[in-house]
């Protein structure tokens, strides 16, 4: 058994059996001898508590506990804190990642061990217009951010790899915060944490009907936004643009950016056919893609 891998996947889950069974069975596949998953599950009543120790005790997965959590970053730092990788690599159940880029990441990481975080360019879609895949670079904010023209910058976390002995510096998941993510990436540049920024893409964030729940409480994300905003000294990405109206178009753009049909009707083999398509259009954009990793700040 090895006691220390070189990464470690965490899968944070409740609930959520269909998507997080496309998941798993791609992840698994393309699981190396010296990486390690890490599966938390909140007290799922779906089927998803048996489906994953099933997996741990066919020695398919590494670490899994399934127990009540108090939110999602509850959940994200019981996966950390029990990780055992020289890195920490995020898998959302319900989103799409390209482990060939990951590797291109994760073996830069081995080789730079200066290096705390990589963050990539972002890919969005949602289930019910899947054909529709919004690129989105943040490679012109990480540059102001490197060049010391603003203290701090947003990125997403679905596309982070994070060294696990940086935790000791940048902390876990504010379990205060609706947008963990949001406040994890400001606190992370805020910290003046050695980032690189990857031109590729690793990973595609995919919204459907159950991600909206999360986010429907508008007044207290404006109010964390005003005070996260303030803290990490964060005025948005435009002129003009405050901290907290760019937040509020960032999640009406990352869930479904206009009023769209529901995706509840969906069949589980739809849904493994939309997902096909997700992973083959990943593949195909890496192949012709350059990977360039940037000098960290």
């Amino acid at each position: 058994m090895i006691l220390t891998y070189k990464l470690s996947y965490l899968v944070v889950t409740r609930n959520r059996l269909p998507f997080l069974k496309i998941t798993l069975e791609k992840l698994i596949n393309e699981l190396q001898p010296d990486e390690e998953i890490v599966a938390v599950d909140g007290n799922s009543a779906d089927g998803s508590k048996e489906y994953l120790q099933q997996l741990f005790e066919e020695g398919k997965i590494h670490q899994f506990i399934s127990e009540p959590d108090h939110n999602q970053a509850h959940g994200w730092n019981k996966a950390m804190l029990m990780a055992k990788g020289i890195l920490i690599k995020k898998i959302i159940d319900d989103d799409v990642f390209c482990y060939s880029a990951i590797r291109e990441c994760k073996n830069f990481m081995l080789l730079n061990p200066l290096v705390d975080v990589v963050i990539s360019n972002d890919l969005s879609s949602t289930l019910n217009t899947h054909k529709n895949i919004r690129k989105l670079s943040r490679l012109h904010e990480f540059e102001k951010w490197k060049r010391g023209l603003v203290p701090s910058f947003t990125f997403g976390d679905v596309h982070l790899l994070i060294r696990r002995s940086s935790l000791s510096y940048i902390g876990l998941y504010n379990t205060a915060y609706v947008m963990m993510d949001w406040e994890y990436s400001l606190r992370i540049s805020y910290l003046k944490s050695n980032i690189v920024y990857y031109t590729g893409y690793n990973a595609l964030s995919v919204a459907h009907h159950q991600t909206v729940s999360s986010l429907k409480n508008n007044k207290l994300i404006n109010e964390q936004g005003k005070k996260g905003g303030i803290f990490y000294e964060y005025a948005g990405d435009g002129a003009g643009v405050t901290y907290w109206s760019k937040l509020k178009i960032f999640i009406g753009n990352r869930i479904y950016g206009q009023k769209q049909s529901s995706d509840k009707n969906n069949n589980e083999e739809d849904v493994r056919l939309i997902y096909d398509y997700y992973y083959n259009y990943l593949s195909e954009l890496n192949k012709s893609g350059s990977f360039i990793f940037l000098e960290s700040n």
